[in-house]
């Protein structure tokens, strides 16, 4: 099975970078990196294997719990900052 490989994760995360380049927003990154994590777990093997269970579930779960998490602080990070919306006093129409 594929998802238990983690040259699959890791081609997912590039591929997840990739669609971020083409639609900024940072929606996609936040899956990059949970991808990521899970491919290194995964890379790491032995006891990290067994303590994503080895079904699929777990897999995902972690996945979607990593991907959470990068997200958030991705979010805390490089968010909206505070004066950076701009209040328009006058309308351009208005002369």
């Amino acid at each position: 099975m594929g998802w238990d490989v983690w040259w699959v994760w890791m081609a997912g995360a590039i591929v997840l970078a990739i669609l971020e380049v083409l639609a900024p927003g940072y929606v996609f990154l936040g899956f990059a990196v949970g991808a990521a994590v899970i491919g290194f777990l995964l890379l790491l093997g032995g006891g990290v294997a067994a303590w994503l269970g080895g079904s699929l579930a777990m897999t995902v779960l972690m996945f979607a719990i990593f991907s959470l998490v990068a997200w958030l602080v991705m979010r805390k990070v490089v968010g909206v900052r505070k004066g950076q919306t701009r209040i328009w006093d006058k309308d351009i129409n208005e002369d």
